[in-house]
């Protein structure tokens, strides 16, 4: 409203302006010259500029005393709207502050944990990195080890040794080491290991596995050398099948035994390379009567030979049972004829009591009553009683009934 009322004198003041401008300007009725005193001439162009610069000065100070009365209007009304505004949303954001806290305890929380997981992480990962240091040092002892073919060959038949235990073969069965014997050609074998298995039969195994190309291809860093070394194993391993063959275990001492001889290969590594780069090798050895056979392949074959030494101690404790039952038959029947006999004496001796107890009664209790009449005694004399429970007699049908006892008078 006060703004209108600005503008209001602004218009005016304006067109009074203007009116005296114009009457300024108009052309007045000349007058008649007065000799004496003229009038100077009137500058409109610096009146009106004069004028203008006013009317710029007034219209400018009015446009600041409105701009700054809206403008105080303004904030006075943004001010009183916002005040209304808040009293209106506080409540409503209360609830989104209290899911605000719980989302700082949660993230608190798992700030927390996060941490003390971080320290397990932290743990685990030191023990982890001192058990692959300790394996790898291991694994090169193992590999400068092995290096040696006498302490490679001590290695090879620890691995052997490990592997009977394993497969629970000392309660079952017998096994020499380092055995000598000779085939049917005369031929001096030494097999690392003869297994006694449950039908008097020995099964041989070797455990003599070239490994020096092995070992070479492992500390290659080219593939070419590393594939050239195994291709080497692989012909190492193929020619020590073939030496195996020619010894004919199977034909040492004419002892019976499987027409094959086990060759032990320590590690599952050395004959799974060994046979990616020569496939046919396994078959090969077979022909030979040469079983490859690694860890795992000779734990399960040596289960199986002591699953059978079990069910021959089963038979055999079987034959021994039923030689026990047979006797322990005679002698129970030996024990039921004594029973009977028990059990005849008793019944005998219960009507012998009984017959003792009706004479008693019968014939010696009548006179021993008549002495209190006689002035003799003056107790009343009790009869003993009779035996109702007889034994029971022997139900075996390998034995005679027992005949019931008579109750007697």
């Amino acid at each position: 409203m006060e703004t209108v009322l600005v503008l209001v004198a602004v218009f005016s003041f304006l067109v009074a302006v203007v009116t005296v401008v114009w009457a300024v300007r108009r052309p007045a009725p000349i007058p008649a010259i007065d000799p004496v005193e003229v009038p100077l001439p009137i500058d409109t162009a610096a009146l009106a500029q004069l004028v203008g610069a006013e009317v710029q000065a007034r219209m400018a100070e009015a446009a600041s005393t409105a701009l700054a009365q809206n403008n105080e209007q303004f904030l006075a009304l943004a001010t009183e709207r916002m005040g209304a505004v808040q009293e209106q949303t506080k409540g409503l954001l209360d609830p989104f502050a209290e899911q605000m806290k719980k989302l700082d305890d949660t993230v608190g929380k798992l700030r927390t944990a996060h941490e003390q997981d971080k320290g397990a992480v932290t743990t685990m990962t030191e023990q982890l990195g001192r058990r692959v240091a300790a394996l790898q040092a291991e694994t090169t002892t193992l590999s400068e080890a092995l290096r040696s073919r006498t302490a490679r060959g001590v290695w090879g038949e620890n691995q052997l040794r490990n592997v009977i235990e394993l497969s629970g073969m000392e309660p079952y069965c017998d096994f020499t080491e380092q055995t000598s014997a000779e085939n049917r050609e005369g031929t001096g074998v030494r097999p690392d290991v003869k297994v006694r298995l449950p039908n008097g039969a020995h099964l041989f195994v070797d455990a003599k596995v070239p490994l020096d190309a092995y070992l070479r291809a492992q500390e290659a860093t080219e593939q070419a050398t590393v594939d050239a070394e195994l291709r080497a194993h692989a012909k190492a391993l193929k020619d020590h099948v073939k030496d195996l063959a020619r010894k004919k275990y199977w034909e040492a001492d004419d002892q019976p035994s499987p027409e094959f001889v086990v060759l032990f290969v320590p590690g599952e590594s050395f004959l799974a390379d060994a046979l990616r780069v020569e496939p046919a090798l396994l078959q090969e050895s077979m022909n030979q009567r040469v079983l490859l056979a690694s860890p795992v392949n000779l734990l399960a074959l040596l289960w199986a030979v002591a699953g059978g030494w079990q069910q021959a101690r089963v038979n055999q404790h079987a034959r021994e049972v039923a030689e026990l039952g047979a006797e322990l038959y005679e002698r129970v029947g030996t024990v039921l004829g004594k029973v009977d006999g028990a059990g005849r004496g008793l019944n005998t001796a219960v009507k012998a009591f009984n017959g003792l107890v009706a004479s008693f009664e019968g014939r010696l209790l009548p006179t021993m009553r008549k002495f209190p009449d006689l002035g003799i005694g003056t107790g009343e004399l009790s009869g003993p009683t009779t035996l109702d429970e007889v034994p029971r007699p022997v139900a075996a049908q390998e034995l005679p009934a027992v005949e019931e006892p008579d109750s007697g008078d």
